[in-house]
């Protein structure tokens, strides 16, 4: 569905939206989009108000994943797909959560791999994959994302070694760097990083206009950035200039 997209969009602009603007704007009765706003306040996205809704997305903080995985749908496929032809059977290999590394996980459930997945859903998905050793580690579940986390999921990474760490992102940038919301996934996602051989970053084009609340590493620590045609050209120059190498699917 493109409205939800479009109505978040609209919130992180202006914070508040009408039913009535909205409708018109997406050619559908007042009553569909009251019920889109109903579904995003469940998620608590929104506050319904008098004839629209109030924007409860903060600053520090990303929208949930169930809003997030409605966005950049194709993309993050198509993103997932390049992703495994990057990585070789018989690899090693710790898998970021979040929207677009789940597509990761889905393109490599036929692939003969060991996977420690950070996410719940990409569990579930791989725990299937018939050549796919799924090895799980331990800690906290981040309710909501479903993402491991905690003092025990980052001894669980550290106690290993990897291949390939396929790592997902609130924000990158040359300036900044990788960047994180969650403190806690900060903590796991550096784990990941330090106990892997090569390191690639799996983002859509819309995480370039982001900085998050934690820096997770320089952009200088990464090998790998799997990103679609959307991303500024100055960024991907300066990726190309720190030494990675930049793979880009059509947006």
């Amino acid at each position: 569905m493109e409205r939800l997209p479009s109505i978040m969009k609209a919130l992180r602009e202006q914070d508040t939206v009408s039913v009535a603007e909205l409708a018109a704007e997406h050619g559908v009765s007042e009553m569909t989009i009251r019920r889109d706003l109903d579904e995003l306040a469940q998620q608590g996205v929104v506050r319904r108000v008098r004839g629209g809704a109030l924007s409860l997305l903060l600053r520090g903080e990303e929208p949930p994943f169930g809003v997030r995985e409605r966005e950049a749908v194709e993309t993050k496929k198509r993103i997932g797909a390049e992703v495994a032809t990057l990585i070789a059977d018989g690899e090693a290999v710790v898998l970021d959560g979040g929207t677009t590394a789940l597509e990761v996980a889905r393109a490599l459930t036929e692939r003969r791999l060991t996977v420690l997945p950070l996410a719940l859903q990409a569990v579930s998905l791989l725990a299937g994959a018939p050549r796919v050793r799924l090895v799980l580690p331990g800690g906290e579940v981040r309710k909501g994302e479903l993402n491991v986390m905690g003092p025990l999921t980052e001894s669980s990474i550290k106690a290993l070694r990897f291949d390939t760490a396929v790592i997902g992102c609130c924000g990158l940038s040359a300036e900044q760097g990788l960047t994180a919301h969650d403190l806690p996934e900060v903590a796991v996602k550096q784990a990941a990083i330090g106990v892997a051989r090569r390191v690639i970053v799996a983002c859509d084009s819309g995480k370039f206009a982001r900085t998050a609340f934690g820096a997770v590493c320089p952009i200088s620590r990464l090998d790998v950035v799997v990103t679609d045609s959307g991303i500024p050209r100055e960024e991907r120059d300066a990726l190309l200039a720190a030494g990675v190498t930049v793979r880009e699917v059509p947006a």
